[in-house]
């Protein structure tokens, strides 16, 4: 295709107006040069759009890049992916799919038609009109700004760099990362210039892993470009097959617009996990005071607590907006706060677990935890910077036996190297730990089958809202004191002390339910009366469970059956059946060496084999993709 054919329209003008005014030899020549270099007439840019003969390619296929490659490729484009992973381009050559939402069925028509190819080499570049870059943008181990891969990606494609070409930045980064490390190298490297020989655009992704609303097509574009001539045609492009495109004045504004996004997102986040620990200690279900807010129908937009932020952009984009402010000699304390607040969630998680132990009698050294989701977000495989992962960390740090369950998460590297393999979800699980901690709340998880197994669960996301059980609780809610009161009373009395064991059955919600605690007394021959006396008592808290569920049922949690308590005293010491019987042996999740065969008889939840392939991976319903993309 020759250089003019790729032109916004009104380039093509000025050149078919050039050709009118020169002489006829001059002309002749100019055509036979363009016949020999394109044997296929000359056309506009609308031309080539309306009739899909522009090719692209796509820098980067995780979680941006490969949605933005199937939309285009669906829409009638012929389309090149290009990743660094080999066995990511291996996969989507053969027609399977890493990421969720996009099944192998559509990737597998799209190869079939031509539509759609991969490989690993810049080369494909010297075929292609159009240029998306979708590479990650971490933060560095300083916790700046690492835009590493998008210099690699344009390093590695200007070699190959065609006139006419139009370059699309959608990675996020900070404001005048495009013009720095996209325009500029080209122009010096090549000697061309932007507008002219080559275009230049930002548009940001917005991408929502899992959403089942929002996909490229549906949601808004927003793009800058470096020159009008460059927006021209990114805008001509973007809107022969995207719904909304919404151009900018700039590259800047574009970059700065999708920082200013989640950094909103990251601020309203934080203010409510501020709050979370002050509710707590005030007695105040935050729960229900955001649930109450959310009900003005103006000026008032919801967000929740939870264990931490994750995802790509959340914990990330406001850095990158900080950092170019302050590379301009500003200083964004507000977003910093905003940032260092949502950051210490794990910690609290943690402080709380440990004190939710103490109370049961448990130390956090040596208690068997389970972490029920470690993905950053509901129904997803995504763990990029998954708050999960630190809460993780600090139990294990603090002595902890820690595992993992996750539908959508099959393993997951640990900081020194050795892959952990996620747990089946079962009633030996929750029977088997000291503490559930919810740090992901995926729709997979049966919560009241939770409830009823789990000695003690601490949900960060409020999933178990309607569930039964005094053994519940909730970041954000009241925190309550009585759990391991009999412990701390027999501690007092020493020798003298003595725990009862107690066991009852009383109604609740209509169910007959199984509770089991230890009350103290005083010396071993108020033992007995104690016990009679109790079994007189079981009718009377029967009315009384029955009075106070009534009770929680109009004053608790609008959208729970139950409001969590710990005031109850048959849930002062409420445990798995493994810790309330003295000769039941207490194993450990056998890990390692032999382990399989130990988890095969002792173990109904143990570990997998050691060597998990791609194929273990592939038979499970989630999709394990790389480091891209929106939270």
């Amino acid at each position: 295709m020759s250089e003019n054919s790729l032109y916004p329209e009104e380039k093509g003008q000025d050149e078919k107006e050039k050709q009118a005014q020169a002489p006829a030899e001059h002309r002749g020549r100019k055509q036979q040069r363009l016949k020999q270099l394109c044997p296929k007439p000359q056309q506009t840019t609308l031309q080539c759009i309306h009739d899909r003969s522009l090719k692209a390619v796509v820098i980067g296929l995780g979680y941006v890049g490969l949605p933005m490659a199937v939309e285009m490729a669906q829409s009638g484009y012929q389309v090149h992916g290009i990743d660094i992973d080999a066995g990511k381009v291996a996969k989507l050559r053969a027609g399977r799919s890493y990421i969720i939402g996009i099944e192998d069925g559509v990737l597998q028509t799209l190869l079939e038609a031509n539509l759609l190819t991969a490989g690993t080499d810049y080369e494909a570049v010297a075929g292609a009109d159009v240029i998306v870059i979708c590479v990650p943008t971490p933060l560095t181990d300083e916790h700046q700004p690492d835009i590493s891969y998008i210099s690699s990606a344009v390093g590695g494609m200007t070699p190959y760099l065609q006139q006419g070409s139009l370059v699309i930045l959608e990675s996020t980064t900070y404001p005048g990362t495009t013009e720095e490390h996209v325009k500029q190298p080209i122009e010096s490297t090549r000697g061309w210039t932007a507008g002219e020989q080559f275009y230049v655009c930002y548009s940001p992704e917005r991408v929502d892993p899992g959403s089942v609303h929002y996909g490229v097509k549906n949601t808004p574009k927003i793009i800058g470009g470096s020159t009008p001539a460059c927006l021209s045609y990114g805008t001509q492009f973007y809107g022969s097959f995207l719904n909304e495109v919404v151009p900018v004045s700039s590259t800047t504004v574009a970059e700065t617009a999708k920082l200013f996004e989640n950094t909103f997102r990251s601020v309203n986040i934080a203010l409510v996990n501020e709050l979370t620990p002050a509710c707590e200690q005030m007695g105040v279900d935050i729960w229900e005071v955001l649930q109450a807010a959310a009900t003005k129908p103006f000026g008032y937009m919801p967000f929740y607590p939870g264990p931490g932020i994750g995802g790509h952009c959340i914990p990330i984009d406001p850095i990158y907006l900080s950092w170019a402010a302050h590379r301009q000699g500003s200083e964004l304390r507000f977003i910093e706060l905003a940032d260092a607040t949502n950051r210490q969630m794990p910690e609290h998680v943690v402080q709380r677990a440990a004190a939710l132990l103490e109370q049961r009698g448990h130390s956090i050294r040596g208690a068997r935890v389970v972490l029920a989701g470690m993905a950053y977000k509901k129904d997803i495989d995504d763990l990029r910077e998954s708050p999960a992962l630190d809460v993780f960390r600090l139990l294990s740090a603090a002595g902890a036996e820690v595992v993992f369950t996750d539908p959508m998460v099959p393993v997951f590297r640990q900081d020194d190297g050795s892959m952990l393999q996620s747990r089946p979800a079962s009633p030996e699980l929750w029977t088997w730990a000291d503490l559930v901690i919810i740090t992901t709340d995926h729709s997979a998880f049966d919560y009241q089958e939770m409830a009823d197994h789990a000695p003690l669960i601490f949900d960060t996301r409020n999933a178990t809202a309607g569930c039964r059980g005094d053994n519940i609780v909730v970041l954000g809610q009241p925190e309550r004191h009585d759990y391991g009161t009999a412990h701390s009373l027999e501690q007092e009395k020493g020798a003298e002390g003595y725990a009862v064991a107690q066991s009852e059955h009383v109604k609740h919600e209509g169910h007959e339910v199984h509770v089991e605690y230890a009350e103290v007394v005083e010396d071993a021959e108020h033992a007995e009366t104690e016990h009679v006396e109790h079994e007189e008592q079981v009718m009377e808290k029967e009315d009384y469970q029955d009075t106070e569920h009534e009770v929680a049922g109009s004053e608790g949690h609008s959208n729970s059956v139950q409001v969590t308590r710990e005031g109850d005293s048959a849930g002062a010491d409420v445990k798995g059946q493994i810790e309330r019987t003295p000769h039941t042996k207490r194993e450990s999740v056998p890990s390692g060496e032999g382990a399989e065969k130990e988890n095969k008889k002792d173990q109904p939840f143990g570990n997998r084999d050691a060597g998990w392939t791609d194929k273990d991976v592939e038979n499970l319903r989630g999709k394990t993709g790389d480091g891209y993309g929106e939270s």
